[in-house]
């Protein structure tokens, strides 16, 4: 085995958070941008029920782009679905799924990038989910396909759109005193 494919990790494999991760500003993961199906859902407790990430209207095949620059950290399966997962720096951790990795573990990232393509479905929910015996089912986690985002801060799950869009109130201040609207 050559040196190089020693250092690879494999697919499904976690690279450690000790390698150095480059900063920069935040895009949507998806152009042109998206409508939000479904929207960030905070529980009251970490153990409880929410949508701890946002829902955006893609197609099957389309290309998903890191929304920011940073080093994959995960690529491969969880539970019944493709994930990717990129580490922006600073705590910061934005995943993806169900997508599918066109790059590698290890590998930095530059905002914009292509980092997979969105594959069909968008995860299984069970038939009854009050019933924890139940094999998973098709019914698929978006009416239609989607990209589920979700973007860890220092281990707590926050909304991805609060790395894009501005959404303090607008306030309006008077003009300042002796300035003329003409001008």
């Amino acid at each position: 085995m050559s040196a190089a494919a020693a250092d690879t990790p494999a697919a499904g494999a976690t690279l450690p958070a000790s390698q150095p991760v480059p900063a920069g500003p935040w895009d949507w993961p998806l152009t042109p941008e998206p409508g939000v199906i479904r929207p960030f859902d905070k529980p009251g407790q970490r153990w409880l029920a929410g949508h701890r990430g946002v829902d955006l209207a893609a197609s099957a095949g389309d290309a998903v782009r890191s929304p920011a620059p940073g080093v994959v950290r995960f690529a491969g399966h969880v539970v019944d679905r493709p994930v990717l997962t990129i580490d922006h720096g600073d705590g910061t951790l934005s995943s993806f799924e169900p997508v599918a990795a066109t790059v590698s573990v290890g590998e930095t990232v530059t905002a914009g990038q292509t980092i997979g393509l969105l594959t069909p479905g968008g995860g299984l929910a069970t038939a009854d989910p009050h019933d924890r015996s139940a094999p998973e089912r098709s019914q698929p986690h978006c009416p239609t396909t989607c990209l589920h985002w979700g973007v860890r801060l220092a281990g707590e799950y926050v909304d991805p759109l609060r790395f894009l869009l501005d959404r303090r109130p607008s306030v309006l201040l008077p003009l300042a005193v002796g300035s003329n609207r003409d001008e």
